[in-house]
């Protein structure tokens, strides 16, 4: 096996970097404790994963200043996959290298997977249930609140100008109405936003983004780590050869074996394919691609009902980790239903490990790969260009997203009406739930007007979808 230790450029002589050595006083061991506790507190999706981090290693553990903290978290913006686990393998890795990152970024997936699984063994082995049925429905209606949330609050940040709605429109048009899929939507907006920001076309100049907490600012010079650069984290190029092909072995070889023993028709070759693919696009966070995971899921794999993709979601937000853990949820239904000669119950739990190891594999490759060249990459205007296009695109679909589960949510039928090339989902008025509906309202309420926090909500309405389910069986 490749060893994977970082070694300085040769050559390089003179005085030590703030990093060299592991000088910052930190051992492996209050890194571990710590990211564990990171992990552990990462409820409410990307906003409020980072501001955890933020308020811990920033604030509380003085681990590296403000200035490096935000350049770590501006480079991963611009990669696929969740932000917040690879901003944790980022700075674990800055801290303790290689392993330091591998710790950071597994414990952060750690718990909610976890969770999860134990989740959906009991809604595959129990959903029918009463009880448990009341419990998902009131997930259910609330993550619709939760959707509406995050559309507003990425519009907000991402919308800045009328080149930067259109192409949020023009998302939503090709999404909802052409059902064009969301990569070509993604590479679509790359490239409008990149050769906007190369001829340096103002509306696609780089801005929002997440702000800091309020309060003193720590500098880099005043953290454990200083402000140099430590030589594990120069460029090198022979060690980016080498934890790359470590890590492409790791996410590539299963995916392959699996294809050449059991075929493109076997439901764990479509497992690693699909969501493979998916850690590559996806961009913009995990509510960006759960239009195409559930629209692939439900029409044209037949993993998920309509209506379970919400199940999933509301698992993934009361769960600690990333959003994008959902995907888990989507692997284990899918092997659960198509288990071939395993036990289903086997069957489910192995793919959710796969559809874990191949989601989130990638991500440790995009740390360890670019991380040492984040300078070049921050002074990159034409990239910077692509990403506010790509989060503008983001936007379109979200909306997407969030009626695609209205839809499915607060009426029981919905029916498919075609104008030309045109294709509409519309509901059918007569099968309106009225449960549904008042539930979701009484989320939106808790979440808008009283400023309720997401758990606190989520939770709430679970409680009442059981009472509610009780009150009528």
């Amino acid at each position: 096996m490749v060893e994977m230790t970082e070694n300085a450029p040769a050559g390089q002589a003179g005085k030590k970097s703030a990093g060299e050595g592991h000088h910052h006083g930190v051992s492996f061991a209050e890194a571990f404790r710590v990211w564990l506790r990171v992990a552990a507190l990462s409820f409410g999706g990307p906003a409020g994963q980072i501001a955890v981090m933020h308020r811990i290693i920033v604030d509380e553990k003085r681990w590296i200043g403000e200035h490096r903290f935000l350049h770590a978290l501006n480079y991963c913006m611009l990669l696929p996959g969740p932000e917040a686990q690879q901003l944790a393998v980022y700075i674990g890795w800055l801290m303790h290298r290689t392993w330091g990152g591998l710790v950071a970024g597994v414990l952060f997936v750690l718990p909610g997977f976890l969770s999860i699984l134990g989740l959906s063994y009991i809604y595959a082995a129990y959903g029918s249930v009463g009880i448990v049925a009341g419990l998902f429905f009131g997930l259910k209606a609330a993550v619709l609140a939760v959707v509406v949330q995050a559309v507003i609050r990425i519009g907000g940040r991402a919308l800045r100008n009328r080149v930067m709605l259109a192409i949020a429109a023009a998302a939503f048009v090709a999404i909802f109405f052409l059902h064009v899929q969301f990569p070509l939507i993604v590479l679509a907006a790359a490239i409008a936003g990149f050769l906007g920001g190369r001829f340096g076309i103002a509306a696609f100049s780089p801005g929002g983004g997440h702000k800091a907490a309020s309060g003193a600012v720590l500098s880099d010079a005043d953290s454990a780590l200083g402000e140099g650069i430590p030589d594990h984290a120069r460029p090198n190029l022979a060690w980016s050869l080498r934890i790359s092909a470590v890590l492409l072995a790791l996410w590539l070889v299963p995916v392959a074996t699996l294809y050449v023993f059991f075929g493109p028709g076997n439901v764990f070759s479509q497992i690693s394919l699909f969501f493979s693919k998916m850690a590559v696009v996806t961009f913009g966070g995990a509510y960006a691609v759960l239009a195409y995971v559930a629209q692939e899921a439900v029409q044209h794999f037949g993993w998920l009902k309509p209506g379970e993709m919400l199940d999933g979601l509301g698992m993934a937000e009361t769960t600690p980790g990333p959003l994008i853990m959902v995907v888990q949820f989507v692997g284990f239904m899918g092997a659960f239903r198509n288990p071939g000669s395993l036990d289903p119950m086997l069957a489910a739990m192995l793919a959710a490990i796969l559809t874990t190891w191949v989601t989130f594999v990638p991500c440790f490759l995009w740390i360890f790969l670019g991380a040492p060249f984040i300078e070049k990459l921050r002074g990159n205007v034409a990239l910077a260009g692509a990403m506010s296009a790509i989060t503008a695109a983001v936007v379109g679909v979200i909306l997407n997203l969030a009626i695609w589960f209205g839809l499915h949510t607060l009426f029981a039928e919905v029916a498919s009406v075609s104008f030309g090339s045109l294709q509409l989902d519309v509901p059918v008025l007569q099968s309106a739930v009225p449960s549904a509906i008042a539930l979701a309202a009484a989320a939106a309420v808790a979440i808008f007007r009283f400023k309720t926090s997401v758990i606190t909500t989520l939770l709430a309405c679970a409680i009442a979808g059981m009472l509610w389910t009780l009150a009528v069986s």
